[in-house]
């Protein structure tokens, strides 16, 4: 069984870390408690907006997502999802951080409709398609109303722990999609020497990552091909991945530093794409366990702790605060997969936690700039101390969620 392991500090982190696999190659179990998906190929309700306001229809495309409304009420609702491309596509309820999948429906091929038939509460919503089954996918908002009907989860724990465990593979494997499609494009500004572009694209990319990072992090010897620093190398040992390119675009700490040649950025590009892509193979298949899920929330919440908060992670770069939002994503998304099982159990364990995620966030957004964050140097020791104290006050808690759930 995985359990996460969080970094060692920098002076002694190992080069290769034998981890166990975090997940297991198998075959997802998707329960229709939270949400669900139903194969209909000969449905007719793909002709036209139905009179029920919960039923939707879905018009994918290789360049289109057009949904038959902007909202419905809380409770059951249906899409159903007619692909007319040439791509195979991908339907998604995302919440309304963009992130956390509510329901999806994978590999609807050209010319196949099928149903997506999920429960959904009152709020702000996304919907999205991938044509493709790559990148971020084609967006739109989605406002779900209060009908007054109770949306709480129901169904015994099983159903309860089927659902989170298929849930958080999905969102594992979009992470990556998404991860695999900004890599790209940050390598070819890279390499093409677009600088500026380059580094626009770095924190934002890198993301992707971090959200997943004890995912990442389960495969030994892609990870410190893809994430060591430059303090942690051991005699000897080869630097490659993120850190070393992020140098060599923020060259300004470095005293002495000799640029990189054209074909030494494009070795550098070429291996970190390389990686990427076998990192998004690896996931394709991936399935979760409750205590795996758990323990990478902590997991996620301790990197924080030990780098991030620290401003060891993006020395060069100086955009920590990106991972740092970045990881406390990944922890939440965790968390709130698990949240159905979590308040039958430990209600009070499940208050305290949604507290001090708000309680973190709203410290986080104080921190914001523009689009992004400010760079970690502009951050006052004041601020710093807030965001620890923060870090540590969650930690806490969040260290009993996986009794809480397994």
């Amino acid at each position: 069984m995985f359990v996460p392991t969080t970094r060692r500090p920098r002076t002694a982190r190992p080069a290769m870390r034998r981890l166990a696999p975090f997940a297991t190659a198998g075959a997802l179990l998707v329960l229709p408690v939270l949400s669900g998906c139903t194969d209909n190929t000969q449905s007719s309700s793909g002709d036209g907006p139905s009179a029920d306001p919960r039923t939707l229809t879905v018009a994918a495309s290789d360049t289109a997502c057009t949904v038959s409304g902007t909202g419905a009420p809380s409770g059951k609702l249906t899409f159903t999802v007619t692909n007319s491309g040439s791509k195979i596509n991908e339907f998604y309820l995302l919440a309304g951080d963009g992130l956390r999948i509510v329901g999806e429906i994978e590999n609807i091929g050209p010319g196949i409709t099928r149903d997506l038939v999920l429960t959904a509460p009152a709020g702000g919503y996304f919907t999205a398609c991938k044509p493709g089954m790559v990148g971020d996918g084609i967006r739109a908002p989605f406002a779900v109303a209060d009908s007054g009907e109770n949306t709480s989860a129901s169904g015994d724990d099983g159903e309860l722990v089927a659902v989170a465990n298929a849930n958080y593979a999905s969102y594992v494997r979009d992470q990556t999609d998404s991860l695999l499609t900004g890599t790209e494009e940050f390598v070819t500004a890279y390499k093409a020497g677009d600088d500026a572009k380059a580094r626009a694209l770095y924190p934002e990319v890198r993301e992707h990552w971090e959200r997943i990072e004890p995912v990442a992090e389960s495969f030994g010897d892609l990870d410190p091909k893809t994430d060591l620093r430059e303090a942690d190398l051991e005699d000897g040992q080869k630097w490659t991945g993120w850190h070393r390119i992020e140098k060599d675009l923020w060259p300004a700490r470095a005293k002495g530093y000799q640029a990189l040649s054209t074909s030494a950025r494009a070795t550098y590009a070429d291996d970190l794409a390389k990686n990427i892509k076998t990192l998004y193979d690896r996931t394709r298949t991936l399935t979760f366990t409750t205590d795996q899920i758990a323990n990478g929330a902590r997991g996620l919440l301790d990197e924080v702790a030990t780098t991030k908060v620290t401003g060891e992670e993006e020395y060069w770069s100086r955009t920590d605060l990106w991972d740092f939002q970045a990881n406390v994503d990944g922890a939440r998304i965790a968390y709130e997969g698990l949240r159905p099982i979590l308040q039958q159990r430990d209600p009070a364990l499940d208050t305290q936690l949604d507290t001090r995620f708000s309680a973190l966030q709203t410290l986080l957004d104080q921190q914001k700039s523009g689009d992004g964050f400010k760079l970690y140097d502009e951050v006052s020791k004041s601020d710093v101390k807030k965001l620890s104290d923060s870090v540590n006050a969650l930690a806490e808690p969040l260290s009993k969620l996986t009794a809480a759930v397994s």
